[in-house]
């Protein structure tokens, strides 16, 4: 008797959950009562349409339309045996063509779950749900996406023509140009032929409707952005500073400019803008000014540039002086060494002054770019060409700043190293010479160099036949 019992009691509870699975399963995501897909009334008719779910409910209106329309109405109720489901009613009185959309029943807190209905709300007099004034209305032609003309109708069976300004009617292949009643024209993989002014056409009762678009192609191209000073800057306390980014883009680029600086917070700087156009592009200038510098206007200045998705910038750095100033001083000593036939030789001291000074570079006292053609002035640097030997001496760098009386001098030694060379060698070999024995005779070695080299002298004993040369070294200074 008692496994009776069990066994009833086992499938009592089990059609129990199965019933309950069954309710949960069914009102997962919320149900459209007594209706279609679609629906389609005339204008000024009444609609109501039903909702019930598991939680609380929530209406999504069409594009366009706001929830605080004065047609629309929103009644809610608890529903059910147990009063355990919630029921959502959306009421149109007096539906009106605008209206015409997409309806979307929902669950508050789970958006995702949803349902919906499109309903059309047909007019002979508005065959298109937006009446649209004599300005056109401005769609986007993205890279990688289809272009819509979003002409959607108020009846579906509306005949549309999709119109190039002045006059030339595309037809729809439905294949690259497609019709579409709930959004309008859908063209895949736009090219440049639509750029321009379109309309979506229709006539009812021998009167003609139109929709009217101009397309813009957005660009994002961003070809280049330059300032007009791209090493340091350098200012003295007082002075005015501009700093000019130029930007270089893509015909319908839209490009935003901004600064970074460091007295960005207290609005040190004036911006101006400026834009020019060239058959190719398009550029955008922006031009940062500070009329009279400070010491904590020294720092990074950052120009950032965005274009959509796009972003480049460029920086420079800008150091501020409290006083011009000249500072010279060796880099390897006051003596420098150089060697004859060296194809170049740099002279070139420690120099730090501001503003720029004029230089002048003297030899022994003279102009040296005057002296010698070889001699020439790069930077505050004196390059001397194809060094010879003539070219030692004392060197001297004139350093000066006019406008502020500023002037200061350094002299350097150059020694010319020159390989040593014997004068007998450049005379023809004579033949050997028999000498008297016990005869006095002189030999001579000229040498030349420098520095100036040591003579070393070697003489070979004679051999005798079937013995080995030997000999003995003698050196001398000359």
């Amino acid at each position: 008797m008692l496994e009776i019992f069990l066994v009833m009691l086992c499938g009592l509870t089990s059609r129990v959950l199965t019933k309950d699975a069954d309710n949960k399963g069914r009102f997962s995501s919320p149900v459209l009562y007594g209706t279609e897909r679609q629906i389609i009334l005339e204008k000024n008719q009444m609609l109501q349409l039903n909702c019930r779910g598991r939680w609380e409910l929530e209406w999504v209106f069409p594009s366009g339309v706001s929830k605080s329309h004065p047609n629309a109405r929103v009644e809610v109720t608890r529903c059910g045996k147990q009063a355990n489901q919630y029921c959502s009613s959306l009421i149109l009185s007096p539906a009106l063509a605008q209206l015409t959309g997409s309806y979307r029943c929902r669950y508050s807190h789970k958006q995702h779950k949803q349902t919906s209905v499109y309903v059309f709300i047909t007019d002979s007099q508005q065959p298109f749900v937006k009446v649209q004034k004599e300005i056109p209305d401005v769609v986007y032609m993205k890279e990688g996406q289809d272009l819509v003309f979003p002409c959607k109708v108020t009846n579906p069976d509306t005949k549309v023509s999709l119109v190039k300004f002045p006059d030339r009617v595309l037809g729809t292949d439905q294949r690259n140009i497609i019709w579409n009643n709930r959004k309008g024209f859908v063209i895949r993989s736009p090219t440049y032929f639509y750029i321009g002014l379109f309309s979506c056409e229709t006539i009812i009762n021998g009167t003609k409707y139109t929709n009217k678009f101009l397309t813009y192609r957005p660009v994002n191209k961003i070809q280049q952005v330059y300032l007009n000073s791209t090493g340091m800057v350098q200012a003295l306390q007082g002075e005015r500073l501009a700093l000019n980014c130029t930007v270089t883009a893509e015909w319908n680029s839209r490009v935003n400019i901004n600064w970074s600086y460091p007295g960005k917070a207290n609005n040190r700087a004036s911006i101006s803008r400026r834009i020019t156009q060239s058959k190719t592009n398009v550029v955008f200038y922006s031009i940062l000014t500070i009329h009279k510098l400070h010491k904590d206007d020294k720092g990074i200045y950052t120009c950032h540039v965005t274009s959509g998705p796009a972003k480049r910038e460029v920086n420079t750095s800008v150091t501020v002086y409290d006083h011009p100033f000249i500072k010279l001083k060796h880099r390897d000593g006051p003596m420098v060494q150089a060697y004859a036939g060296q194809k170049s030789f740099r002279l070139s001291p420690k120099l730090r002054a501001f503003p720029e000074p004029e230089v002048i570079w003297l030899k022994d006292g003279m102009v040296a770019a005057e002296q010698c053609s070889r001699y020439h002035v790069d930077g505050y640097s004196l390059v001397i060409r194809d060094v010879a030997e003539e070219d030692a001496g004392m060197y001297t760098i004139l350093t000066r700043i006019q406008q502020f009386d500023l002037q200061q001098n350094l002299t350097l030694s150059l020694v010319v190293n020159v390989k040593p060379l014997i004068g007998e060698k450049s005379v023809a070999v004579r033949d050997t010479a028999t000498m008297p024995r016990s005869s006095r005779q002189v030999l001579r070695c000229t040498v030349h160099g420098v520095p100036l080299p040591q003579i070393q002298w070697l003489w070979h004993r004679c051999p005798s036949k079937g013995l080995s040369i030997s000999h003995t070294k003698k050196q001398s200074s000359p």
